[in-house]
């Protein structure tokens, strides 16, 4: 079962003296943010942030919450993980969240065979990266439009064209 809240970055400090955070966001870009009107502080949605403003600066954010107007209040939150309403976010074709893809059975497009599970995902910058498990061994696959066919999130399957050399049975 999917997960409604995910986890999307952590406050890591302040910013002035109005009460702006720093957040540290775990996703493709800290641009992420913007399109959230609320952000939470608990996995299960109990405890709402309302988002005034989210500037992105370098690779974090700023993030401005309603009612946090003092540095004092906004130290308060340091280090506390956000989340999102799974609700909230339209993910455009062929994106996926990492959490998602965990756990995920891969098999191959031409043989069928099950190569293994989606056990992590690396983020290297140039292209996400899937680690896929099977019998103790752990291959890394590139998650590129020439490998990836088919994602089924709902059934948990993918389909893929893994690269020469990259399984032992291969020539």
């Amino acid at each position: 079962m999917k997960k409604r809240y995910l986890e999307v970055g952590k406050i890591v400090g302040t910013h002035g003296v109005k009460g702006m955070t720093r957040v540290q966001v775990w996703a493709d870009s800290p641009d992420f943010l913007k399109q959230f009107k609320y952000l939470y502080t608990d996995s299960e949605g109990n405890n709402k942030l309302n988002v005034l403003k989210v500037q992105p600066h370098g690779n974090i954010s700023l993030v401005a919450f309603k009612g946090v107007e003092s540095i004092e209040h906004a130290e308060s939150f340091r280090n506390t993980v956000l989340y999102i309403d799974r609700k909230d976010v339209k993910l455009p074709e062929g994106r996926y969240f990492i959490t998602d893809l965990i756990g995920i059975t891969v098999t191959d497009a031409e043989s069928g065979a099950v190569l293994g599970e989606i056990s992590d995902v690396s983020q290297t910058g140039a292209n996400d990266v899937w680690h896929i498990k099977k019998d103790g061994k752990e291959y890394l696959i590139p998650a590129i439009d020439e490998v990836i066919v088919e994602v089924d999130i709902d059934n948990q399957t993918a389909v893929i064209k893994p690269l020469k050399g990259i399984f032992d049975d291969e020539d």
